[in-house]
């Protein structure tokens, strides 16, 4: 966010994993050699002290915030970011909408404004180890008989176990929040018990896992084989990058509904308003969330991306071994959670709520009726 010597700095934060912070540098050396003048830092910080740093600091020192869309709300509230509509690219911003993966597009833009632009997507998706399984579970019910005989993993730490619990809701058609209020009591409850069916057979680590975590399990040990729901990374798709290849799968149906409801995550990059240097920041953001970049050098240096050409790219599919085509349906059938300021508190709280379910802390009917609470109160 400064200019040394006519040197313009543009500085921008992420997380720390190679999916998000080698396709960034990638495509700021690309842009420098675009723009000489211009250099685009990037600094990161481990999953959950990006998660919980306050957008209001990021965007304070830092011209880009790679962010989740539930801030969208916040943003609004706020004023902190710049809108990307009417600033001179709505063509280019049709454009991205119209060739978004799924829901990812749309998660960014809250009350008229577009906060972010989705350089990256993610949602639940499943996950194996293709030299241990060779029948992949379509039902809950498979999924159960897995866990039942030690072959289930699944990362259960507070966001991931509240992410787990909505992705359960959405698939049995009623998903978490509609029409203002949280869940149905008997549903709530009867997703509670899904959930344990397979739960109770778990390590306790999964407990305290994330994704990555789990990732890590599949692709480094052989006790286990399957993940039934973690947001996915296509590095662990890749030959080569950890000692087993990990493949990855639509998510399994509850109800006979398909892949359905499952909550979407990635990544948006969104632009300070208090950027000194705004024409060149949504220059670099439109580029990088063009079809082209996110096809070619962003996905080549270990990104994720966006951009439903990506998922379709033969190329894209043939490095990671049809990673996007395996897990399209999943990713196009997504669930919007919640976004309105206030959300993100409820968020923290859910979790917690949830994971004190399952691992044994608290009974179902609790569990339902202080979501309901917590989640009525984060309107307040």
């Amino acid at each position: 966010m400064s200019a040394t010597n006519n040197r313009i700095i543009l500085k921008g934060m992420t997380w720390d994993h190679a999916r998000a912070v080698d396709p960034l540098i990638a495509t700021s050396v690309k842009f420098n050699e675009l723009h000489p003048e211009v250099e685009v830092v990037w600094e990161k910080r481990n999953l959950q002290a990006f998660a919980d740093r306050p957008l209001e600091d990021m965007a304070e020192e830092f011209d880009f915030m790679i962010i989740d869309h539930p801030h969208a709300g916040i943003a609004s509230r706020t004023g902190l970011l710049l809108p990307f509509n009417g600033q001179g690219y709505d063509d280019e911003l049709a454009i991205i909408a119209k060739e978004s993966c799924g829901v990812s597009h749309q998660s960014y833009e809250f009350e008229g404004q577009q906060w972010a632009l989705a350089i990256d997507t993610a949602t639940p998706i499943s996950a194996y180890r293709p030299d241990l399984l060779k029948e992949i579970p379509e039902a809950w019910s498979q999924v159960e008989e897995l866990a039942a005989s030690d072959q289930v993993i699944w990362p259960l730490k507070p966001i991931n176990a509240l992410m787990s619990f909505y992705n359960v809701l959405a698939n049995i058609n009623e998903p978490f929040g509609e029409n203002g209020i949280g869940v149905n009591p008997a549903t709530g409850i009867k997703t509670l018990e899904l959930m344990m069916s397979v739960a109770q057979y778990l390590p306790e680590k999964c407990f305290s896992m994330d994704p990555i975590d789990a990732y890590e399990w599949l692709a480094t040990r052989s006790d286990r084989s399957y993940v039934p729901y973690l947001y996915g990374y296509t590095n662990y798709s890749r030959e080569g990058y950890r000692p087993h290849l990990v493949n990855v799968a639509d998510i399994p149906s509850i109800s006979n509904t398909g892949p359905i409801g499952s909550p979407i995550g990635g990544a948006g990059i969104a632009i300070s308003s208090s950027t000194k240097h705004k024409e060149l920041a949504l220059e670099y953001a439109y580029w990088i969330t063009s079809a082209e970049c996110q096809s070619g050098i962003y996905f080549q240096a270990g990104g994720q991306p966006g951009s439903k050409a990506a998922w379709i790219d033969k190329e894209c599919n043939d490095a990671c071994n049809n990673f996007f085509l395996d897990t399209l349906k999943t990713m196009e059938a997504s669930y919007l959670r919640p976004r309105h300021d206030g959300y993100m508190e409820f968020q923290d709280i859910g979790g917690d709520l949830i994971h004190a379910y399952l691992t044994k802390q608290k009974n179902a009917e609790e569990t339902i009726k202080a979501i309901n609470n917590e989640y009525k109160r984060s309107f307040k």
